[in-house]
């Protein structure tokens, strides 16, 4: 019966790390760790959390993306157009850190903002994200 209820707790570990990862507040980790308890595997748990966590952080890329097209004027105050040259210093890169809490999610939306390559973006993105989960599976399993 645990395995069921396991199998059936994939699409709240999808939802659980796609909400995470936009600027909504949330946090996968733990859902993550209780199903590689229940479960015997850690594939699939870790696959399902990256690609939820991915696809909302590329959904936060796209919020950056329109409000650069809706309201295409320059971050005004000195504060925001010094992280602004950051990130454009920096360029994609600075995506690996998309896992970070705080920064993460902005991060995402501000790489959007500065119209960075979308596809460099999700391997990045997915990079990082992906080595957070193996990293707590990793944790769990020492």
């Amino acid at each position: 019966m645990e395995s069921v209820w396991a199998d059936l707790s994939l699409p709240g570990l999808f939802l659980s790390a796609f909400i995470s990862s936009t600027l909504l507040p949330g946090g996968s980790e733990a859902l993550l760790a209780w199903m590689l308890a229940e479960r015997g595997d850690w594939l699939l748990p870790v696959t399902v959390a990256t690609f939820g966590n991915v696809l909302g952080s590329m959904l936060t890329f796209v919020m950056g993306l329109w409000l650069q097209r809706r309201y295409p004027l320059r971050i005004l105050s000195d504060k925001h157009l010094k992280a602004q040259q950051r990130l454009e210093r920096f360029g994609p890169s600075v995506l690996l850190l998309a896992w970070l809490p705080i920064i993460g999610d902005p991060l995402c939306l501000v790489a959007g903002w500065l119209r960075f390559n979308w596809v460099i973006s999700l391997i990045l993105i997915t990079l990082g994200k992906g080595l957070r989960y193996l990293a707590v599976a990793g944790l769990l399993h020492i």
